[in-house]
């Protein structure tokens, strides 16, 4: 079995209390080009490498999760890897950790619990750290993969309250992390102000993703008070952008220490 990397809950909590910011970046294993682009970009010269990567998609149809996870941990054994499943079927043992993702902005019962309780047995026999989240999925201008599979109507964008009171309900019921997610080439990321509201309200880090492809995206989210933005379909079309996002998170990140 291979060494396992630091526990990804200690680097959620560490960016929480901290005010720094983190990166992490979402690979679907259907997508092998984007992995070999992502490769190829990481051979040729010293780049900062995300905080964290997310494995999973809602559709996932080659069945390579393994595959994906091992290559990830030979071209970047320091990165823990996570996954991100859409289903019990996207389980793999030799990643880091697993979004223990229960939809609770939805009322599909099978994403509430249902397949939570198909997955226990098999996590408990695991070594995979298990992180209890609460998923909650935010109008983002179009209907997304994750809305259609979920079977799910996104929260409004326009109504924060609604966020927050759902995310207060998932706290109160014992989830430790949240992710709000504006779906995968959402036409408009999370808004600012629904994020803001959550920061202020949730005593627990924030995961943000969804339409980040741009800078100024990912500024404006972290500004907000996400803990953690979440990119990926904008690296597969530019893999130069993950740069461009670690590099101006690394000098936000050294202001606070400046500061």
């Amino acid at each position: 079995m291979k060494k396992k990397n630091k526990a990804v809950s200690g680097i959620l909590k560490g960016l929480h209390a901290s005010g720094s910011k983190g990166v992490a970046l979402l690979v679907d294993p259907d997508k092998e080009n984007a992995l070999r682009e992502l490769k190829n970009l990481y051979s040729k010269t010293s780049l900062p490498e995300p905080d964290i990567f997310l494995i999973g998609g809602s559709f996932i149809s080659t069945g390579n999760i393994a595959e994906t996870v091992d290559s990830l941990s030979e071209n970047f054994p320091r990165v823990p890897k996570v996954l991100f499943p859409g289903s019990v079927l996207q389980l793999c043992e030799n990643a880091d950790g697993i979004l223990f993702l229960s939809l609770i902005s939805g009322r599909n019962p099978e994403l509430l619990i249902g397949q939570h309780v198909l997955a226990a047995p098999q996590l408990s026999r695991s070594d995979l750290e298990v992180l209890p989240t609460g998923y909650l999925q935010i109008e983002g201008g179009k209907l997304t993969s994750a809305n259609y599979i979920s079977q799910s109507i996104p929260i409004p964008r326009d109504k924060p309250d609604l966020a927050l009171a759902t995310a207060m309900a998932g706290q109160f019921l014992g989830l430790k992390y949240f992710y709000l997610e504006a779906g995968s080439g959402a036409l408009q990321p999370v808004p600012p102000a629904m994020i803001s509201l959550l920061k202020k309200g949730l005593k627990a880090p924030l995961i943000v993703g969804g339409g980040i492809n741009s800078v100024q995206k990912a500024k404006d989210a972290c500004s907000a008070g996400a803990d953690l933005i979440v990119i990926g379909n904008e690296v597969e079309k530019n893999p130069d952008f993950i740069v461009e996002v670690l590099h101006h998170l690394r000098v936000y990140n050294l202001s606070l220490n400046v500061n």
